[in-house]
């Protein structure tokens, strides 16, 4: 089980400004900061962080939240529309990946593919 990610970004500002938005339909805030990087946590953890890149970026990563339902999948899709994000996939199902398997895939500032899923759609 994974506890937390970090992922190294170009430009912290920006990619913070960029997951405050995108995170808060799956409960997410920008609550801690450790130096430059910046820790997003809901009342349980700190799950995801920013930090500056070491080095330039070489290859997309792929992050998956998990959402408590479609809603929030459909909550996430619009705050990518209203950042401007890039869209993947529209909210849909996936059956390719399983019987109830309902995601939406974006781009963030960096061109990571970040996607919020619920497994029991509504």
């Amino acid at each position: 089980m994974i506890d937390h990610v970090s992922l190294q970004v170009a430009d912290v500002a920006r990619s913070r400004a960029f997951y405050e938005v995108l995170l808060a339909p799956l409960g997410l805030h920008a609550a801690y900061t450790d130096g430059d990087g910046v820790g997003f946590a809901n009342q349980e953890s700190a799950p995801f962080w920013i930090l500056p890149a070491a080095r330039p970026e070489d290859r997309e990563l792929h992050l998956a939240f998990s959402a408590a339902n479609c809603e929030v999948v459909r909550q996430f899709h619009k705050a990518a529309l209203a950042l401007g994000a890039a869209i993947l996939h529209q909210p849909q199902l996936f059956p390719e990946y399983g019987p109830s398997y309902f995601g939406c895939f974006v781009r963030d500032p960096d061109g990571h593919n970040i996607e919020a899923l619920c497994r029991a759609p509504d």
